[in-house]
């Protein structure tokens, strides 16, 4: 017999234990939200917090436990929100206080939870208290991290270290300090050791939970705290090393005291609320320090993002990641895209042979022991947009390049373009172009991915998003789902994020036969591809074999099957209740209670005896009862 692609109905439903006990974040599935791009209420082209409201049903009918929102706080929006001006209102770009108050209750309604961003490494270069110390007001540059230059004359900065958007992490200001942004110049980081800094976050923290939010992803969660002394680094590209060796400005022991006294702060309110960590570690044994007993409830795991279609690979990257949280009585995480990468659709290869693999990946994922989040639009099998024309690209990363000093007493606006000094002619990234580019007298590239908000003509001055989920780019650089190497005209002199993250930020189509797809009243803020009236939500309701209802199987499948979901907590020979099986070459097999799962990364069928009664498969199979016969590029879910 044949197999379909959906789910076959199960006598009963059962609910996780973990979820019945409180502990709903151990084997949740969560939905990110990149709120630009979600749903538009008002016809500016920009999705907002009433279009995510409007929106909420379809998460409640996928089947997801809550709702992760990318910041909608007051910004200038030079980095997509992540640089915050105001953490405790709403920019008039998303709405308001109201609104966010109306769709936190609206989700609870609805039996979702609310996390939220926030952003404690830096925040905007427009915040009081950056304006203050740009000012000059006693005491106020002791928030930030500002230092005297290098040299003679300290005009060399403080010490080697790079933005991750590329470039010097530094930036002079007219009287000669320099202050660290590990990003964008208009994201100053902020100096954990100043008592002031530690007890305004614990405010904001508060004022949220007070409005009823369920948790937060903390931004940069392994970068507020650096190394004594901030010692050169020696070495360039410092932003491929991220997560892979150990830095002076990343994961520094002194963050996980700042963790704990959250996660206290989170105890002390009913309901369970949670933190979640953006971090990137050089080891999943480092990764799981964040989440101790006493510290954050997860932490992403961004090698099972990154690891290639591989069976060995994604075995070894599982095995690694449950070893190390289980030894922590932690569950793992586990993700393949978000606002910062490449879509896993396009990663994997792109077409038919991509999106085979992107279903496969997903019931993967979903088939672990733990906790699972899903990017917006993973569900329809949207592919990264790789054909965007230069002047939509929002990534701040696409145009960096020098920036003039900051005059002391009179903060900049937020400039559009990079203005030259004085007697100097315009440089070329201000043009959208890198100095190879320039020389060559060649004009920005079109390449798959972001750009910065210049030319947004809701917010002029706006930019692209995101923490360092893809500031290191995860996965290969991708042209109409082709692979290839760094552009060297467009490699940046200090290497940093790619600039390529606008492809996966294109507003996801959900109804209708051309743009903007019901995506809101009128335009996107980026293009959409006339091809996704096909991918859209309507499109995909009802059909069998689409990728919308592959998921909304997957997600009932794992409430109603007993052995998915969360491990156990706490020390024991196996709290996962995973086994590895033998299988061919090729094929990944693991049992869990009651359940099996079967991958095959071949690019032909194989035939191996059958586990036990096909439940879910990304791709009709095959089988008598005795032996199955897997599709290439293919997940099977079995019960016995």
């Amino acid at each position: 017999m044949t197999h379909e692609s959906t789910a076959v109905g199960l006598a009963s439903a059962y609910s996780n234990a973990t979820t019945a006990s409180g502990d709903w974040w151990r084997d949740a599935v969560i939905y990110q939200v990149y709120v630009r791009s979600f749903a538009d209420s008002d016809g500016d082209g920009i999705g907002d917090l009433r279009g995510v409201r409007s929106r909420l049903p379809h998460l409640a009918r996928l089947g997801v436990d809550a709702v992760w929102l990318t910041p909608f706080y007051v910004s200038p929006q030079a980095d997509g929100g992540y640089d915050v001006a105001d953490y405790r209102a709403v920019d008039p770009l998303f709405g308001d206080l109201a609104d966010a108050d109306e769709l936190v209750r609206a989700a609870h309604g609805l039996g979702l939870r609310v996390i939220v961003d926030v952003v404690p490494n830096h925040t905007s270069e427009q915040h009081p208290w950056f304006r203050a110390a740009l000012a000059g007001e006693p005491g106020a540059r002791e928030r930030y991290l500002f230092r005297r230059g290098r040299g003679a004359d300290g005009s060399l900065p403080p010490n080697d270290w790079e933005s991750i958007f590329g470039g010097p992490a530094w930036t002079r200001v007219a009287d000669g300090e320099w202050y660290l942004h590990l990003f964008a110049p208009e994201q100053p980081d902020l100096d954990w050791t100043h008592p002031e800094v530690t007890a305004e976050f614990d405010s904001v923290l508060r004022f949220w939970l007070d409005l009823g939010v369920d948790g937060f992803r903390i931004d940069v969660a392994h970068g507020m705290v650096k190394a004594d002394g901030l010692p050169d680094i020696g070495r360039g590209a410092q932003a491929t090393l991220i997560g892979t060796e150990p830095l002076p400005f990343f994961d520094q022991d002194g963050v996980h005291e700042i963790h704990r006294a959250w996660r206290r702060l989170l105890d002390s309110y009913e309901g369970r609320r949670i933190g979640v960590a953006e971090a990137w570690a050089p080891s999943s044994e480092r990764l799981a320090l964040y989440v101790r007993p006493d510290e954050l409830h997860q932490a992403f795991n961004f090698r099972f993002l990154n690891c290639p279609w591989d069976p060995e690979a994604m075995r070894t990257v599982i095995d690694e990641s449950l070893s190390a949280t289980t030894a922590v009585g932690a569950p793992t995480t586990w993700v393949l895209s978000n606002h910062d990468v490449v879509r896993h659709v396009t990663r994997y290869g792109g077409g038919a042979q991509g999106l085979a693999r992107a279903r496969a990946a997903a019931m993967l994922m979903l088939s672990l022991p733990g906790s699972a989040y899903l990017y917006q639009g993973e569900e329809l099998g949207l592919p990264e947009v790789t054909d965007l024309p230069p002047e939509s690209r929002q990534d701040p990363a696409f145009r960096r390049g020098r920036r003039p000093q900051i005059p002391v007493g009179a903060p900049t606006p937020h400039p559009t373009v990079i203005a030259p000094r004085d007697g100097e002619p315009p440089a070329p990234e201000a043009q959208g172009q890198t100095r190879p580019q320039a020389e060559a007298g060649i004009g920005p590239q079109a390449q798959a991915g972001p750009a910065h908000e210049a030319n947004d003509p809701a917010r002029p001055e706006a930019g692209g998003g995101g923490g360092p989920e893809a500031r290191v780019y995860c996965g290969p650089q991708v042209e109409n789902g082709a692979g290839h190497g760094p552009d060297p005209q467009t490699a940046p002199e200090a290497e940093g994020q790619d600039g390529l993250r606008d492809g996966c930020r294109v507003p996801i189509p959900w109804d209708g036969s051309e743009p903007p797809y019901g995506f809101g009243p009128s335009g996107s803020w980026l293009p959409q591809p006339p091809a996704w009236a096909g991918l859209s939500v309507a499109a995909q309701t009802g059909d069998p074999h689409s990728t919308l209802e592959l998921y909304r199987a997957a997600l009932e499948l794992r409430r109603a099957m007993p052995g998915l979901g969360a491990p156990g907590a706490g020390p024991s020979p196996d709290p996962r209740g995973m086994r590895w099986l033998p299988s061919p070459d090729g094929v990944l097999l693991f049992t869990r209670p009651g359940f099996a799962c079967t991958l095959n990364t071949r690019p032909d069928p194989v035939e191996l005896p059958a586990p036990g009664r096909p439940v879910l498969s990304s791709a009709p199979v095959e089988t008598d009862g005795r032996t199955v016969r897997l599709p290439p590029d293919s997940c099977t879910w079995w019960a016995f």
